[in-house]
C-alpha cells in the first residue's frame, strides 16, 4: 500500500547502506598502461535487487580500492545493464594525476567528469563558420574565420 511505498521510498534516500550489502565490483583484464599514464580494465557490477548502481558510488568503490586520491582522474564508461538485470558490465580509467586525464581523455568524458566546461554554441552558428571557411580557400582560410 501507500504505507509500503513510503517506507521503500526512505530507503531509497539513503542507500550508502543497502548498497554495501547489494553492490560487488570485480575488475577483469586489468592493466597498468604506462604510456596514457593510466590503469585500464573492464568493471562487473553484480547488484542483485537493484536497477542499477550510479558511477558515482562505483568512483567512490574504486577510489577506496586502488587508493585513489582524487575521484576525478577516475572515469566510467560504457556500461551496460545484462537482460535481466543484476548484473552491469562498463569500461574503467583511473588516471595517474588529472594532468594526464586532461592530456589523454576525449573532451566529452572530461565534461562528464566536471574537469572541463561545455562550450554552448548553436548549430547554426557552426554551419555559418564552416561555410565562411570553405568559401575562403588556402591560407588565408584561419584568418577570415576568427576564433573557434
Amino acid at each position: 500500500g501507500p504505507m509500503c511505498q513510503r517506507l521503500t521510498a526512505l530507503l531509497w534516500v539513503k542507500p550508502a547502506k543497502m548498497a554495501d550489502k547489494t553492490c560487488t565490483i570485480r575488475t577483469r583484464k586489468f592493466i597498468t598502461n604506462r604510456l596514457l599514464q593510466r590503469k585500464q580494465f573492464v568493471i562487473d557490477v553484480l547488484h542483485p535487487g537493484r536497477p542499477n548502481v550510479s558511477k558515482a558510488e562505483l568512483k567512490e568503490k574504486l577510489a577506496s580500492t586502488y587508493d585513489v586520491k582524487d575521484q576525478q582522474c577516475i572515469f566510467l564508461f560504457g556500461f551496460r545493464t545484462q537482460f535481466g538485470g543484476g548484473k552491469s558490465t562498463g569500461f574503467g580509467l583511473i588516471y595517474d594525476d588529472v594532468k594526464a586525464a586532461k592530456q589523454f581523455e576525449p573532451k566529452y568524458r572530461l565534461i562528464r567528469n566536471g574537469l572541463d566546461k561545455k562550450i554552448e554554441k548553436s548549430r547554426k552558428q557552426k554551419k555559418e563558420r564552416r561555410n565562411r571557411a570553405r568559401k575562403v580557400r588556402g591560407a588565408k582560410k584561419n584568418t577570415s574565420a576568427g576564433k573557434k
